[in-house]
C-alpha cells in the first residue's frame, strides 16, 4: 500500500516499492496543530515559505520530525512528502530520531577547540557514556558537537537548547549535564532562562516565548567583539601606527604617497609590504620585473 497523495502535490512516478503510510496524529492533536499551522502560513505571501517554521512546529510536538510530521506539513502546504523530507534532512536543526529533553552542544570549531572545546567534548562523551548525536538512556541529554555560534570571545562555549553557557571547562560542563539529568535548576550565562527542547522548537516556529523573564533577558557580546565598535565611538585610544621596518627617521614620510595609498610611514600594514629583496637572501631580488630587466641586460651584453 502506497502513501496517499498529498493535497495539491504530486507524488511523482511510482517505482512499485510498497510504502507503509505514516500514522496520523490523534484527532485533538491534529486539530490543535492545524490551528497553529494556519496562523504560521498566514504570515507568508506564499504558503510553501512556511515550511521551515512548520517543521519546528511538528518537532515541538514529539521532539523530532517524524514521518507523521512530514506528512502533516506536506498536506498543509500542498507539497509532496519528498519535498518536505528534502528540507528536513538538509538542516541540522531538525532532528530525525528521538532525542533528549536537553540538546547539549559543544562547539568544536577552531577557537573553541584550541581553548578546550575538544577536551570538553571528549570528557562529556566518557562521563555520559554516549557518542556524538546520541542520547542518554534516561532520555534527558543528547550530546553533539556543533559549529561556531558566534561567541568566540567566550570560548569554549557549550549550548543547551541554544542557550549559552560560556567559558566552560571539562569540570563545569560535567556539573552542567549532571544538574540537567538530576532536574536541578540551571541558568544560562546570559540570555533567556532555559527551557525544554520541545518548548524551544515552538518558539522557533514563531510563537510567543512564554518563559518568565525571557523578554527582559539580555545577552551582550564580550569585550573582544565590541572592541571595533568602541574604537569607532572614540571610547578607546586610537591604534598605534606602525612605520616601515628599518626605516630611517630622515626618510620623507610622504615620498611614497599615491592617490589611493598613504605613505608607508602612515600605513599600519606598511611593514608587511613586499620588499625588493628577500632579507634572508639579498643576492636574489624578489621583484620579478627588476630580475627580468637584469637578465635582459645581460643578454644584450653577450651579443
Amino acid at each position: 500500500m502506497t502513501e496517499p497523495a498529498q493535497a495539491g502535490g504530486s507524488q511523482g512516478v511510482s517505482l512499485g516499492i510498497p510504502e507503509m503510510p505514516a500514522p496520523d496524529y490523534p484527532a485533538d492533536v491534529r486539530a490543535r496543530l492545524e490551528t497553529d499551522a494556519k496562523e504560521v502560513i498566514a504570515r507568508y505571501p506564499g504558503s510553501r515559505s512556511a515550511l521551515l517554521p512548520l517543521l519546528h512546529l511538528v518537532q515541538s510536538e514529539e521532539g523530532y520530525v517524524t514521518r507523521t510530521g512530514i506528512r502533516f506539513c506536506a498536506e498543509q502546504l500542498g507539497l509532496t512528502t519528498a519535498e518536505v523530507t528534502a528540507v528536513a534532512t538538509f538542516y541540522t536543526m531538525y532532528r530525525r530520531k528521538p532525542s533528549g529533553e536537553y540538546q547539549v552542544g559543544v562547539c568544536t570549531n577552531t577557537l573553541c577547540a584550541v581553548m578546550g572545546g575538544d577536551a570538553i567534548f571528549e570528557e562529556l562523551q566518557q562521563h555520559l557514556g554516549v557518542g556524538n548525536d546520541e542520547t542518554t538512556q534516561d532520555g534527558k541529554v543528547t550530546l553533539e558537537h556543533i559549529e561556531c555560534n558566534a561567541a568566540c570571545d567566550f570560548a569554549p562555549v557549550v549550548m543547551v537548547n541554544w542557550e549559552f553557557f560560556d567559558d566552560q571547562t571539562p569540570e563545569s560542563a560535567k556539573r552542567l549535564v549532571d544538574d540537567l539529568i538530576a532536574g536541578r535548576e540551571v541558568r544560562p550565562t546570559r540570555g533567556a532562562p532555559l527551557c525544554t527542547y520541545r518548548q524551544t522548537a515552538r518558539i522557533l516556529a514563531g510563537f510567543p516565548d512564554e518563559r518568565e523573564g525571557a523578554v527582559e533577558a539580555t545577552g551582550g557580546a564580550g569585550p573582544a567583539s565590541l572592541a571595533g565598535l568602541r574604537l569607532h565611538r572614540g571610547e578607546l585610544p586610537s591604534p598605534k601606527v606602525v612605520g616601515q621596518r628599518d626605516a630611517s627617521p630622515a626618510d620623507d614620510p610622504g615620498a611614497h604617497d599615491t592617490a589611493t595609498s598613504p605613505s608607508p610611514a602612515q600605513h599600519p600594514s606598511s611593514h608587511d609590504a613586499p620588499r625588493q629583496t628577500a632579507e634572508s637572501d639579498p643576492a636574489h631580488p624578489a621583484d620579478p620585473v627588476a630580475e627580468h630587466a637584469q637578465d635582459h641586460a645581460t643578454e644584450e651584453e653577450g651579443e
